[in-house]
């Protein structure tokens, strides 16, 4: 009767301690009526840019303020196509060009509007000159500025608005 009652009382614990884990939050579709693999696969393409959100900030903090260097290739100084270069290479294992007129031929052209998490921003900055970010979202883009080395600058900004020429998906 002993052994009973241990073996009672041992299963109530593990009955017990298997049911208080909490369920990670999910995420919300805004979608109550579509169905469960339209659900699945907007939950999944959300995941995949979380994901690439963490990257990309990840790999902009690694970089961030690191100066401008035209030709650098380093954290010692760095130009903005290779900073481009690094960070597809680092946080997606992307392989693309070393000069920005390469890199503007690289991918998908697509209009500004519609502007996603790791697009890439083009620039006509002079008569014969170029320059590229990445589109992190609200507006926003990471560089290698001349001014302020590796930073997050805004599309609209006067400067940028004035000069931007393309946009260009990265297919991957």
């Amino acid at each position: 009767m002993k052994i009973q009652k241990i073996i009672l009382f041992a299963l109530l614990i593990f009955l017990f301690i298997g049911c208080s884990k909490k369920d990670p939050e999910p995420i919300q579709t805004n979608l109550p009526y579509a169905s469960a693999s339209l659900q699945k696969t907007i939950i999944q393409k959300k995941q995949v840019k979380i994901n690439k959100n963490k990257k990309f900030s990840k790999f902009y903090k690694e970089w961030k303020g690191v100066r401008y260097k035209f030709g650098g290739n380093s954290k010692n100084g760095i130009d903005c196509s290779a900073f481009i270069q690094k960070a597809y290479k680092k946080t997606h294992n992307i392989k693309i060009p070393r000069t920005t007129i390469l890199q503007s031929k690289k991918g998908k052209r697509i209009k500004k509007s519609e502007l996603k998490l790791g697009d890439l921003v083009f620039f006509k900055t002079g008569r014969n000159s170029r320059h590229v970010g990445i589109y992190i979202e609200n507006g926003k883009f990471m560089h290698a500025s001349t001014k302020k080395g590796v930073t997050i600058s805004r599309l609209d900004n006067v400067y940028f608005s004035k000069h931007y020429w393309k946009s260009q998906r990265i297919l991957h």
